[in-house]
């Protein structure tokens, strides 16, 4: 009967497995197809812009329409950088799901942990780790290469465009133009770390683990497990290489 039962939790939790397998398969095609569809846009947008710009000799005409295709291009692209953001909190969920699953085999079979390439913990070292086998995460290059800083850079060059195509169409002096532009890019930069502040406040799987690393007490969270902490690894998480499951 025991034989059975093991059995029968083992099929159980690879069918979890699985399924939570093609969810995170499915989600990061879809976000990376939006960030495309996006990239499209704004090339797209950027060379109507020289058409019609050569075509009015840059009169109050291409102002108004330079404005409008801006305007544009920044809603979708602010639109597909939360999506981003929702994904890479969604992928982290399935990462601690896939992570417990693998606490549940190791009990069904305690010799397999030496086994299994990704982490058993569902606390944020045991996450770490199954996103980055090589070891802990060190210098800015994981963040800097993110989808997510990809994305923000683009929004936020679009912002300052945006700005600076309003402030031509007021007629405002070429300084005020340059500086709109200038200034109002970087100020776009920490919106998405905001979103991502309630997000990972709310979030209650990540900082109360059930299967936490060795040395931590289970059911409580870590210091390095806070909301706070999370966040300082969101943008480092943000749509992952691998889909390691």
């Amino acid at each position: 009967m025991a034989d059975e039962s093991n059995s029968m939790r083992a099929q159980l939790l690879a069918t979890e497995h699985w399924s939570l397998l093609a969810s995170r398969g499915t989600t990061q095609t879809e976000v990376l197809t939006r960030i495309a569809i996006f990239l499209t846009l704004v090339s797209a947008g950027l060379v109507s812009l020289a058409l019609v710009g050569q075509a009015t000799k840059f009169s109050e005409t291409f102002s108004v329409f330079a404005v409008a295709v801006l305007g544009i291009v920044v809603l979708v692209g602010v639109l597909t950088q939360l999506r981003v953001m929702n994904v890479s909190m969604e992928d982290l969920i399935y990462v601690i799901a896939m992570n417990r699953l693998r606490a549940a085999y190791t009990e069904l079979d305690p010799g397999i942990d030496r086994y299994l390439t990704a982490s058993r913990f569902d606390d944020q070292a045991g996450v770490e780790h199954t996103y980055y086998f090589l070891g802990p995460r060190r210098g800015p290059s994981q963040v800097l290469a993110s989808s997510m800083v990809f994305i923000m850079a683009v929004n936020a060059t679009l912002v300052g465009l945006l700005m600076a195509a309003i402030s031509i169409a007021l007629d405002t002096p070429i300084t005020v133009t340059v500086l709109t532009g200038a200034g109002c890019g970087p100020i776009f930069l920490p919106f998405p770390c905001g979103a991502a502040e309630g997000r990972t406040s709310r979030s209650g799987v990540h900082t109360h683990p059930a299967s936490p690393s060795p040395g931590s007490r289970k059911g409580r969270p870590r210091p390095s497990d806070s909301p706070a902490a999370v966040l300082a690894r969101v943008l480092a998480m943000a749509i992952p290489a691998p889909a390691n499951g």
